[in-house]
């Protein structure tokens, strides 16, 4: 089994990597395989509803110049994600925003019902904010949330310091472990068992 973990931070080994390698290194021990992604500094494409994916039907953004379809073939492989962002204004990174909402409209079949967590880094307030908004496009796509003693949330402002938030560490600790024993729920018989759902009805209210 393997975790693929999303480093939404432009800071490559920043508070975000940190609370995110302690999850890392804590499914490790339980012999689940573990990749952190950084989204780097470049641009990332906003979705500008084009419907070119889902007319392609390739499991792949038109727009191909960013890390979205890279990040999205990487979670074909994985069994579960984790999305770490930093706080800016009470909200996660603006780019891991446009990357989640381009990888799960235009690979969506890559995340559907795989264990997901969201963790958020902030200097002082806005973390729950942002951690409810990484949480959303989950429910979205029948990805149970794995959940912590606390919510996902580690503070630090200069590079290191979530180091020194040590419930903040545990609570990334304690979200690995629920992360493996679910994984190892769902897997008990050697093939990922998930539940059958009724297809999509969507609707709207303009009549």
């Amino acid at each position: 089994m393997k975790v693929l973990l999303i480093n939404g931070s432009p800071h490559k080994q920043g508070n975000t990597f940190i609370a995110l390698s302690e999850i890392a290194k804590t499914l490790e021990k339980h012999g689940i395989e573990s990749e952190i992604v950084q989204i780097g500094v470049k641009p990332v494409r906003s979705c500008i509803a084009c419907g070119q994916c889902k007319m392609k039907g390739n499991n792949k953004c038109v727009f191909d110049d960013d890390v979205c379809n890279r990040i999205s073939e990487k979670m074909q492989a994985a069994d579960a994600l984790v999305v770490g962002s930093p706080v800016y204004y009470g909200q996660p990174n603006g780019a891991v925003l446009s990357l989640v909402q381009r990888m799960f409209f235009s690979a969506g079949a890559y995340f559907a019902q795989k264990p997901a967590a969201a963790v958020a880094i902030c200097r002082r307030g806005g973390a729950t904010a942002a951690f409810q908004t990484l949480n959303m496009p989950f429910q979205m796509m029948n990805m149970p949330i794995v959940t912590s003693q606390y919510w996902n949330i580690a503070y630090g402002r200069e590079e290191g310091q979530a180091a020194q938030d040590l419930e903040g560490m545990q609570t990334m600790r304690t979200l690995a472990e629920n992360m493996a024993w679910l994984l190892q729920k769902i897997h008990a018989n050697g093939q990922p068992d998930y539940p059958e759902h009724e297809p999509w009805a969507p609707m709207h209210f303009i009549r």
